[in-house]
């Protein structure tokens, strides 16, 4: 089995209205990441990239390392969850990108993380 799919992201976001200022063209997001590892040994997350994509098409590229000024160890069946966020000037957007981990060996390689909406939820009555 490949390293990839040995690890699995799941986000979740949301938006942050008390944060946000439609008028001043800023719309706050939070996004709830979770990074399980599947696989029989620990990883470690070095990096990630974001493609952060508005939504009039604008890209802005985000790429460091670890994530909120952390690189997590995860055991084998373990999980590690953090939340970070995104200002779009648009009430709609969208994020994807790729962590760089490394596994017991030493051996570097890249985690997809699925592209996932940033949106103001709509309430149907």
């Amino acid at each position: 089995m490949s390293e990839t799919a040995r690890v699995h992201v799941h986000v979740q976001s949301l938006y942050v209205e008390s944060q946000s200022s439609p008028d001043d063209e800023r719309y706050v997001f939070a996004y709830t990441v979770t990074i399980r590892n599947m696989g029989r040994s620990s990883v470690q997350l070095l990096g990630r990239y974001w493609l952060i994509t508005n939504g009039n098409g604008r890209e802005t590229e985000v790429q460091g390392e670890g994530v909120i000024g952390e690189q997590p160890h995860i055991a084998p069946g373990g999980e590690y969850q953090y939340t970070s966020g995104a200002v779009l000037e648009t009430s709609m957007g969208t994020m994807q990108g790729h962590y760089v981990m490394v596994d017991e060996q030493g051996d570097a390689f890249h985690v997809d993380i699925p592209v996932f909406r940033l949106a103001i939820q709509t309430h149907i009555h």
